[in-house]
């Protein structure tokens, strides 16, 4: 259509919202969907919080705020820095969005000329490239395979890197691997940014809070100082608080970029939800005690579903170190024949035989850059998840 605007042909909606709209529309026409494919955890969000909000309504805090968060927050943002992540931070260095992923777009529409490139580690998040296509800059997938933990060797980056390189997006724990970088790991990563200073680092730090088996959680301008100015470290209440529809993300970052940046939010969305604010700050300031036990149940959940799926024929999953997903290889399942007679030549065609013949949405592997693989999200109950790796049983087992 000559009307739209040319950047549209770059881009395609987010693969993991599709499906779970094909999974809602298929379960509102009476079949028996198994939905996996969201990553929005089952817990509902602490009563404090909700209190908070409540009361705001009441004291009518409804009205627009600055139109990058409001001054109590950006304080609240900042404590939260310093108290978990050794980082100082300055209310006129935070910026506050409708939720991370507008933080992210910010950044990019305001940094990224067409030609930029961004580095993204693959399997990546599957709005990041998108979002760089967006601006018209060049997304550089690099492979991290599932030997080398899903997680990017500072050689690789090196080779990504170019003068026409802007950012490197790295997100730990990921999505769609759970996996998570250590202090060491960002260490040697580090060493290479430092040799290349027109490269700046997008850490998105959304799953901080949801990590497992004492694995202890660090951000890359925490490990190393000298990449402080270089940095938006971008975080939200979303996943750990259990607040995905309050739509409340934050960043931290060098005063110039978070000027720019809130340019970019004044002329397009402007603050966001007033109540939405004044709850995230009951999160970020209040109790934290229902954290350790949600990742209980989350880890509980992982083991269940790992423990599973390392049974299935032609599945292997690695066990995730972070966030609430798995990314397990169906390779062993390609080549084979569905009961209908079609074969599985990918792992599109794998998850697309999981919903017609078992009813379980899950997202393909290529969706996230590297195949053959698939994400399922285990935020949701046990007994969901003991069904749904059942199905996923049964329909392996019928391949031929």
């Amino acid at each position: 259509m000559a009307f739209l605007a040319e950047r549209l042909a770059r881009v395609k909606p987010s693969p993991t919202m599709a499906i779970t709209a094909l999974a809602t529309e298929l379960k509102a026409a009476g079949r028996d969907v198994i939905s996996l494919s969201q990553g929005e955890p089952d817990f509902d969000t602490p009563p404090t919080i909700k209190e908070a909000a409540k009361a705001a309504i009441d004291a009518g805090d409804t009205k627009y705020t600055v139109f990058d968060g409001r001054i109590e927050l950006k304080r609240a943002v900042c404590r939260k820095f310093k108290r978990e992540n050794n980082l100082d931070y300055d209310p006129s260095q935070i910026t506050v969005s409708a939720g991370g992923k507008q933080v992210l777009y910010n950044a990019l529409v305001a940094t990224v000329d067409p030609g930029d490139e961004v580095v993204i580690p693959a399997p990546y998040w599957v709005s990041y490239p998108e979002m760089v296509l967006l601006c018209e800059g060049t997304p550089v997938p690099v492979t991290c395979p599932q030997n080398n933990g899903f997680r990017l060797r500072p050689e690789d980056l090196e080779k990504a890197i170019t003068e026409k390189t802007k950012w490197l997006i790295l997100n730990s724990p990921a999505n769609p691997s759970g996996a998570a970088y250590s202090g060491e790991d960002l260490r040697a990563l580090a060493e290479v940014l430092l040799r290349h200073e027109q490269v700046w680092v997008m850490a998105d730090d959304m799953y901080e809070h949801i990590t497992y088996d004492d694995f202890r959680f660090a951000t890359i301008a925490e490990v190393e100082p000298r990449l402080y100015e270089r940095t938006l470290t971008v975080n939200g209440v979303s996943k750990a608080y259990c607040m995905t529809g309050w739509r409340i993300g934050y960043g931290g970052g060098s005063k110039a970029l978070i000027k720019a940046m809130g340019a970019i939010q004044s002329n397009s969305t402007a603050c966001p939800s007033s109540v939405s604010q004044a709850a995230a700050i009951a999160g970020l300031d209040g109790p934290q005690d229902f954290i350790p036990v949600h990742n209980r149940i989350f880890r509980e959940r992982r083991d269940l579903v790992v423990d599973r799926l390392n049974r299935v024929p032609g599945l292997s999953c690695p066990r995730p170190q972070g966030a609430f997903y798995v990314y397990p290889s169906c390779a062993g399942a390609l080549g084979k024949k569905t009961p209908q007679g079609q074969v599985i030549e990918s792992d599109e065609d794998f998850v697309r035989y999981l919903l017609e013949n078992e009813n379980v949405a899950v997202v393909h592997g290529a969706a996230f850059g590297l195949s053959p693989h698939f994400r399922i999200s285990y935020a949701t109950s046990t007994e969901v998840l003991r069904e749904a790796c059942a199905r996923i049983d049964r329909a392996c087992r019928a391949l031929t």
